[in-house]
């Protein structure tokens, strides 16, 4: 079983920029929307895409699931795109449209063959400008986001797992609940908290604009102000500022899920923000961990010692913090607590010992091709763009991320695994089949 934790992209493979730096173009309308623009005339296709800096993160405590709400409403059409038919619109031009709420962020975006790239920005300035959000929408999006609910988390087999993590190591940031939120929540809401929230954070102060693919620049920066020029700047945007206690002393607990019938271990860290240099160190130390067959727990306790199904470390970094989570199945009769031991074995190698050549020339090697493969699609390079801009206010981040990771070194790995990696700054969930409840 392997944790499939990201979105991933692969709509169009570019071949031609596999081993060039990405260009691009960035300027601000008046009204503050930011607006990036790739360039790339060697293919037939564009995406158009918006990205709000808005996430669950910025939902009240008492209306948690907001965010992502908003993701399906704003789906329902506007003032001049009737109900349900936004998609019908893409579907009958040739594109392709999707979206994503994030602890931080929210994107939208069309992929069009070229000569209908018009149409996305119409498409993503009518859902910006002046959104049609009523009763009837709201009831019709409430229950569908019931079902992802139902089908995602409250039925599906360890659908709690990432629940459980943030609330055992969140306990003050709104980190501590998933962009899905509280049903019960959005149950309570009024039409006018709906408007209020759309009128807050989709906004184009709030918001970074990204065009990439076939197009000629002059054209589009006028199309570009055509269509999103007008719309009203909004109010500057507060953003959160929750600092969290340092975890001091282990947690431990226990989570009786129903629909299982295998128990797993969680080991889990809270961990800085992406914006840090250790948060690159952590995504070696994950794949030192278990990135392949061939890596330290994969191979000591899945291949080796057979105590384990599967295990696998996963370095989940948002805008403030994150979360380090090593998650394992046991084989047989064998407990979590032996699995926690071998775990263990395997950080503290990490923490008094360096790691080898091989291991660092394997590393170079994956990260390197990693960075190629985010960098070779239109729609991967788009998304790159809008969030290296919006979270981490560094657009060249897209031709510098390889570079971060070619300077970590050897020292650097054993050093982060000492910082984070410890006994005492952990939460260890013992994730339970129900039948197994005394």
């Amino acid at each position: 079983m392997r944790m499939i934790l990201s979105i991933l992209f692969y709509l169009f493979i570019n071949t031609s920029i596999l081993s060039q730096n990405v260009d691009f173009i960035e300027y601000d309308l008046d009204n503050g929307l930011h607006v990036i623009l790739h360039q790339d005339k060697s293919v037939p296709l564009a995406v158009t895409s918006v990205m709000y800096h808005v996430g669950s993160k910025d939902d009240s405590p008492d209306r948690t699931g907001f965010a992502h709400f908003f993701e399906h409403l704003l789906f329902e059409g506007s003032e001049n795109i009737g109900r349900g038919e936004f998609d019908k619109i893409v579907n009958s031009n040739g594109g392709t449209s999707n979206a994503y709420t994030s602890n931080d962020e929210t994107y939208y975006f069309e992929f069009f063959p070229s000569n209908k790239l018009e149409l996305g920005l119409w498409l993503e300035s009518e859902r910006m400008l002046h959104p049609v959000i009523d009763e009837a929408g709201v009831k019709t999006q409430n229950e569908v986001v019931k079902e992802e609910k139902r089908t995602n988390y409250d039925n599906r087999p360890y659908g709690q797992i990432l629940p459980q993590i943030v609330q055992s190591i969140f306990k003050k940031h709104p980190y501590r609940w998933l962009p899905i939120g509280s049903m019960d929540h959005l149950d309570s809401a009024t039409l006018d908290e709906f408007m209020a929230y759309n009128k807050k954070y989709y906004v184009p102060n709030n918001a970074v604009l990204v065009v990439a693919g076939n197009f000629e620049v002059d054209d589009i920066k006028k199309k570009i102000q055509d269509y999103f020029g007008p719309i009203p700047r909004g109010a500057d945007v507060p953003r959160v500022n929750i600092s969290e206690d340092p975890i001091t002393s282990e947690i431990r607990k226990n989570f009786f899920d129903p629909n299982i019938q295998l128990p797993m271990g969680l080991v889990s860290y809270r961990i800085p923000s992406f914006k840090y240099r250790d948060s690159y160190v952590l995504d070696m130390i994950s794949s030192i961990l278990s990135g392949g067959k061939s890596s330290r727990l994969y191979k000591k306790m899945v291949d080796t010692k057979k105590v384990s199904v599967d295990v696998q470390a996963v370095n989940l970094s948002f805008e403030d913090y994150g979360i380090y989570v090593i998650l394992t199945l046991p084989v047989g009769q064998n407990t979590l607590e032996t699995l926690y031991d071998n775990i263990d074995e395997e950080i503290e190698k990490l923490k008094t010992e360096l790691i080898s050549d091989r291991e660092y020339e394997k590393l170079q090697n994956e990260f390197e091709n990693n960075f190629v493969s985010t960098n070779s699609s239109i729609s991967g390079i788009a998304n790159s763009l809008a969030s290296y801009y919006l979270l981490h206010d560094n657009v060249n981040l897209i031709n510098e991320r390889l570079d971060i990771y070619k300077s970590i070194t050897k020292e650097e790995i054993k050093d982060v695994a000492n910082k984070y990696l410890n006994k005492n700054s952990r939460a260890v969930i013992d994730y339970l089949p129900e039948s197994s409840k005394q």
